[in-house]
């Protein structure tokens, strides 16, 4: 899978993306990710990327020109490429959940243009597929949403994970919580780890797990069932 971020502010993507899973994926090769500065792509001495918004009112709006400028340079001899996606993190987006990061995750180029100051100029949504959101809230720019969308997806791919149940057995795989897990020791301060994971019993283990996962969800998130039902 090839990978594109568009941000005034690559140097945050540094850290993230040199530790953990997304760098194993890219030391494998199963992934590449490549980070391009909007600010390349601005006009004139200062490469002013922001303007004032048309009828006033306070912040700075990122300016068309130079996003759509990037995008065409990213996207490049990519045109013709059938499974690519070109993705806007914005709080008026549809907010993203494990369904959305599977779809994603079958796409060959995920294109992701990260918004900053009081938001984009509305023309810029004539070039993009979608807009997505992680939540409710606002955050200072589409950096911080870009990363988490990017580890939940990158994660899906074949390879990256070593065991697929991993990845299968997460929260929000099927719907619903994950089962509550544990390790040694097994008793810490008065408190024991269920005898059933201690049984051996394969059996009873998957059945105990797939129960306590169910009122996990009940007590935590019980709005998944019902979303499930439907």
């Amino acid at each position: 899978m090839q990978i594109d971020i568009l941000t005034l502010f690559p140097s945050l993507f540094d850290s993230v993306f040199s530790q953990s899973i997304i760098k194993k994926a890219v030391d494998k090769k199963i992934v590449k990710i490549k980070i391009t500065n909007i600010r390349d792509f601005a006009e004139g001495k200062h490469k002013t990327v922001d303007d004032k918004p048309y009828g006033g009112g306070a912040g700075m709006i990122m300016m068309a020109p130079p996003i759509v400028k990037a995008i065409e340079k990213v996207k490049g001899k990519r045109l013709k490429v059938k499974k690519q996606r070109l993705i806007l993190l914005s709080p008026q987006g549809k907010v993203f959940n494990q369904k959305k990061a599977k779809e994603l995750s079958k796409y060959k180029h995920l294109i992701f243009i990260c918004g900053h100051y009081g938001g984009v100029d509305e023309r810029v949504l004539k070039f993009i597929d979608e807009e997505i959101s992680v939540g409710d809230f606002v955050l200072t720019g589409g950096e911080i949403p870009t990363m988490a969308v990017v580890d939940a997806v990158v994660r899906l791919l074949p390879k990256v994970v070593a065991k697929s149940d991993s990845v299968e057995n997460d929260s929000h795989w099927a719907c619903g919580l994950a089962n509550s897990v544990y390790t040694r020791p097994y008793n810490f301060r008065k408190l024991k780890v269920p005898e059933v994971l201690l049984s051996g019993n394969h059996k009873k283990i998957k059945k105990w797990r797939e129960e306590n996962a169910r009122q996990n969800t009940l007590l935590k998130r019980p709005e998944l069932l019902e979303k499930n039902k439907n």
